[in-house]
């Protein structure tokens, strides 16, 4: 594995994902976008999932126009989606393209600001669902679709306060604990059996508009951009990370 200051300042060869079949959910806006256009421009053939189809379509014809194979655009809508969607995506994927070689978890919702005692129920339910239960049933079902890759990674995405509790996060951070909870295991239950592997990125501060809604009096401009931590996204995509599994790696240097 890579260090640290390897990783983000990572350098993919530009076939690096020639063929593969890859895909991204929140793949229309912010870090998904930028981790979609990026995949395809190394070869990769993108499956664009996300619950608004205008910007999935937007991102279709971004990759086609620059010369990217024509993407597949899947509309999901993570806090409705039952079993049965996620295993009729899976189907598709089968029936389609045959095997799945990546998946990125990176849609999610940031939920309230606010102490727990005043938490709304409602939104705590929201988010575990979007954030932690459709990353679970999803990846579940897709399973099957990963085994029959040479090579498969699947990527979730951390926070910095899913790895230390911070006053007024709420069910976002607790979710992220979560989600590194969850890569951590189906890490260790693939271990040694096969060709998948699960390890988790943490972005950092990212220009995206979840970051404006939590910061929202944050200069944007003093942050990243998703195409700036692709490196780390990328690395964990591709076969130059075989053999590295459960583990959750920053994006940025903090």
């Amino acid at each position: 594995m890579l260090s640290p200051e390897q990783i983000i300042t990572y350098q993919a060869s530009p076939n690096l994902l020639q063929d593969r079949i890859i895909l991204i959910t929140g793949a229309g806006d912010g870090i998904g976008k930028a981790a979609a256009i990026s995949t395809a421009a190394l070869g990769a053939r993108v499956i664009l999932a996300g619950r608004t189809v205008a910007k999935l379509e937007q991102v279709f014809d971004h990759i086609v126009a620059a010369g990217g194979a024509e993407p597949v655009i899947y509309p999901v809508d993570l806090e409705g989606a039952t079993g049965q969607d996620y295993d009729e995506l899976a189907a598709t994927i089968d029936q389609q393209l045959g095997h799945l070689d990546g998946l990125l978890h990176n849609a999610a919702i940031l939920g309230q600001r606010t102490p727990l005692s005043n938490y709304r129920q409602d939104v705590w339910d929201k988010v575990l669902q979007v954030n932690v239960t459709a990353q679970f049933k999803m990846t579940q079902a897709l399973m099957p679709v990963l085994e029959k890759s040479e090579d498969a990674s699947i990527v979730f995405t951390t926070s910095s306060v899913g790895r230390q509790g911070r006053a007024f996060w709420g069910a976002y951070a607790v979710s992220k604990f979560a989600t590194e909870g969850m890569m951590q295991t189906w890490a260790a239950e693939l271990e040694g059996l096969g060709s998948i592997r699960a390890n988790a990125v943490n972005p950092g501060a990212t220009r995206t508009q979840m970051r404006a809604q939590a910061f929202p009096a944050e200069n944007p401009n003093s942050l990243k951009t998703g195409a700036d931590i692709m490196p780390a996204y990328l690395y964990l995509l591709g076969p130059d990370s075989a053999g590295v599994n459960g583990q959750s790696i920053d994006a940025q240097i903090r």
